[in-house]
């Protein structure tokens, strides 16, 4: 079944062309469904485009916009970009530390798939992947992590739904902004969950902040905090033409965003890839196949292994196609007058880029709604390659998403680590999981339940770490 996102964009497109404008409420917008328009805003026109619009219900989850995912462009903000991603940098591809961390999560999560397998438990994968995930942002921000049935957790997973169903969805009060003095249960539950969600990171960065060191870097919280300190000793820091600094608020935003971003994009890619490899147990026996042959079964895979493991990273390639994340990618504002293609546009016009039209594209995608890793192959299936230009998963240019790295590290040791061990099917008696998703900041899946079971020669094979 070819599923739309959002529902009669297509229509939308034959009646109007790729490239529309509309207005909702009192603002221009204009939808980008090719490629060759989006690589102008993201790309060619990236600092003209990088703007970001204000809205009810991003400005309630990020005090005004002090976080990087929703924050204008301004001098504060690339300098807060820049420490960020400094930041993150300690930890990005190729370091033994994150590396561990997750493999240490791949680990417990077997542990947890052996137990559900040795006494024939459907699971539902959902909370088991999001707490692996988190635990990964975890360290990464903290230094800490959960145990299964944690208290913080639950209270975590709660209202992180609470917020992807709320947040940034378009919905009338942010399009009519007045409309947020009637009451409006969504608005309502979306600042319930933010309160709930600000007490627990000013809990942890509180505590932080209590035994932070000069001299020692345990995570990025701590790297922020040098940052932060370091402009103010200088009172501020010169970035372009204009001073700037960091506030607490927004420490604590970037650590919202990336628990936001972080852990509910990865987790609902991890679970629709786990969603079509039911749907194609060809697709999962020709991953193993490979692992097998590639890794073994004395070691559990490592992120040295992706350059021999083409099939396992063209899937994960086309589940990001097939299911972007986020089929909208955050709206972007010019910052001038400017122009996309022979259109003319307007300073403070927003611009939304359609991924799943991108990705969806016939004239750049053969058969787009069949799921076929092949595409992502060369033509003996021997090394990757990108078949169209109309790909960008992560976005691209001066707004790309900053987890890129770590994400694509997270997707590869989880499913390799699992697929390795066991094979993934559906429970007697249930039906194949939908592959319909939710609409919202990002595209989840419907629950569903998995059953695992230990592939031959692992039945008396513990699952070893990295």
């Amino acid at each position: 079944m070819d599923v739309v996102w959002p529902p009669g964009t297509t229509e939308l497109q034959r009646k109007y062309g790729q490239t529309y404008s509309l207005m909702m409420g009192s603002h221009s917008v204009i939808i980008v469904n090719q490629h060759i328009h989006a690589k102008e805003v993201l790309l060619k026109k990236g600092k003209t485009f990088a703007g970001r619009p204000r809205t009810v219900t991003t400005d309630t989850l990020t005090r005004d916009g002090k976080d990087i995912a929703f924050g204008d462009y301004s001098p504060t903000w690339r300098f807060h970009r820049k420490i960020v991603h400094g930041a993150l940098c300690m930890f990005g591809e190729g370091s033994a530390s994150i590396e561990k961390i997750i493999c240490a999560e791949a680990h417990s999560l077997c542990s947890i798939l052996s137990e559900a397998s040795a006494v024939g438990l459907a699971l539902d994968l959902s909370p088991e992947l999001t707490r692996a995930v988190t635990n990964v942002i975890c360290s990464l921000c903290f230094n800490s992590s959960y145990c299964r049935g944690d208290p913080e957790f639950e209270t975590m997973l709660n209202y992180s739904q609470g917020i992807v169903d709320t947040v940034a969805k378009d919905s009338l009060v942010d399009i009519f902004p007045w409309l947020q003095i009637f009451p409006n249960a969504d608005l309502q539950l979306l600042k319930q969950c933010v309160s709930v969600r600000d007490q627990l990171l000013q809990r942890k960065y509180d505590e932080h902040k209590a035994d932070y060191s000069d001299h020692v870097q345990r995570d990025l919280l701590d790297a922020l905090l040098r940052a932060q300190r370091s402009t103010e000793n200088n009172n501020t820091a010169e970035f372009g033409t204009e001073a700037v600094g960091l506030s607490d608020d927004h420490l604590l935003m970037t650590v919202g965003d990336i628990f936001g971003a972080g852990v509910e994009t990865t987790t609902t890619v991890l679970k629709w890839a786990v969603a079509y490899l039911i749907h194609h147990p060809q697709t999962q026996r020709q991953i193993q196949e490979e692992l097998d042959s590639k890794v073994g079964s004395e070691r559990s895979p490592q992120l040295s292994d992706r350059g021999n493991l083409p099939y396992l990273e063209a899937t994960i390639r086309e589940v990001l196609r097939i299911r972007p994340v986020a089929p909208l990618l955050i709206p972007h504002v010019a910052l001038s007058d400017t122009s996309i293609g022979e259109f003319s546009v307007r300073k403070g016009t927003r611009v939304i880029i359609n991924l799943w039209s991108l990705h969806h594209d016939n004239k750049e995608w053969t058969n787009p709604e069949l799921f076929d890793p092949g595409r992502f192959l060369n033509s003996d299936g021997s090394g990757l390659m990108i078949p169209s230009p109309s790909y960008l998963p992560f976005g691209a240019g001066i707004r790309v998403c900053l987890g890129e790295s770590l994400a694509k590290m997270e997707l590869f040791l989880f499913l390799s680590s699992v697929l390795q061990r066991f094979t993934l099917s559906v429970p007697p008696g249930h039906c194949l999981p939908s592959l319909e998703g939710k609409f919202g900041v990002v595209l989840q899946p419907p629950k569903y339940r998995v059953n695992a079971t230990l592939r031959p020669g692992w039945e008396t094979n513990s699952c070893q770490m990295c």
